[in-house]
């Protein structure tokens, strides 16, 4: 796992960078404010089901939550799993709403 910042993401997305984003919250937070991606809530990745993203185990991919450490915790679950490039978004949504607002 490494980290990347709200600024980096929005650059590359800014740019038309196609990327790889799961959103580890719960259904309700995706839907009040969400940046993209697939919802995978933490518990679904803790119980293994992870057949949304299982294909990009080789690739690089960003996982955000609310503040950080529910994707961090994700990275750290899938790296063990197996997974190659893993990125935390740190400080998440708030880290975003703050630089960027909605």
């Amino acid at each position: 796992m490494t980290n990347i910042t709200a600024e980096e993401v929005k650059k590359r997305l800014d740019a038309g960078e196609k990327l790889n984003i799961v959103d580890v919250r719960e259904p309700y937070e995706n839907a009040d404010f969400n940046i993209g991606g697939t919802l995978v809530p933490l518990g679904n990745i803790q119980s293994m089901q992870i057949d949304e993203i299982e294909d990009l185990k080789d690739k690089e991919v960003i996982f955000y939550c609310r503040s950080g450490n529910r994707s961090g915790q994700a990275c750290m679950f899938l790296d063990a799993m197996g997974f190659k490039n893993t990125r935390n978004l740190v400080g998440g949504m708030l880290a975003w709403e703050e630089k960027f607002g909605r």
